[in-house]
């Protein structure tokens, strides 16, 4: 889901919630509603959440094989291209001796994959952001301690200001803030 460009009227509507069983059954409720742009926000891990948001992203895992299968390839072609470009007789030894090849092949699997993985997770994230719109919502802070915020984003095809507030004090929240786009320093 992306979040709105800064060239939109506004970010979009924060509801707070007290509880995490709240908060799930309201994002359960606007994902029936048809909205799909939003986004919830809870102090912990709660169970059902990435379901009931709807979450289904998984290009990590896929980034991470692909990591892992270029270290790997690297790792044994170098040392198979080592071997064979300057072939060093000791011992009665193989050129191509497979089984030397595996630790190395290994560290550099194992390296690669985690490279990818977390190069990856920082952009699809889009991290470091150093500031967020929601971040301007005065009670905010407390998504780290312990209130639940579910929020959703103007850019959704069902967003309408008026009719999205109203849908939200529906859902009965603790309060209903506009998140407004940031100033962006020239």
């Amino acid at each position: 889901m992306r979040e709105p460009r800064p060239d939109s009227e506004i970010f979009g509507l924060l509801a707070e919630f007290d509880s995490p069983e709240r908060l799930v059954e309201s994002a359960r409720r606007t994902r029936r509603a048809g909205f799909r742009a939003f986004d919830a926000y809870s102090p912990f891990p709660v169970g059902d959440l990435t379901e009931a948001i709807g979450f289904e992203e998984n290009a990590v895992p896929w980034l991470t094989l692909i990591g892992g299968l270029l270290g790997a390839a690297s790792g044994y072609g170098l040392q198979l291209w080592t071997n064979y470009a300057y072939r060093i007789e000791i011992g009665g030894r193989p050129v191509y001796a497979w089984q030397s090849f595996v630790l190395i092949t290994f560290e550099l699997t194992v390296l690669f994959a985690v490279l990818f993985a977390i190069v990856g997770m920082l952009l699809l994230n889009r991290l470091p952001r150093l500031h967020h719109p929601v971040f301007d919502v005065a009670e905010f802070h407390l998504a780290s301690r312990d209130k639940f915020f579910l929020v959703l984003f103007s850019n959704d095809e069902q967003f309408h200001p008026q009719r999205t507030r109203h849908f939200l004090e529906g859902l009965d929240p603790v309060r209903i803030d506009v998140v407004e786009h940031t100033e962006q320093p020239e």
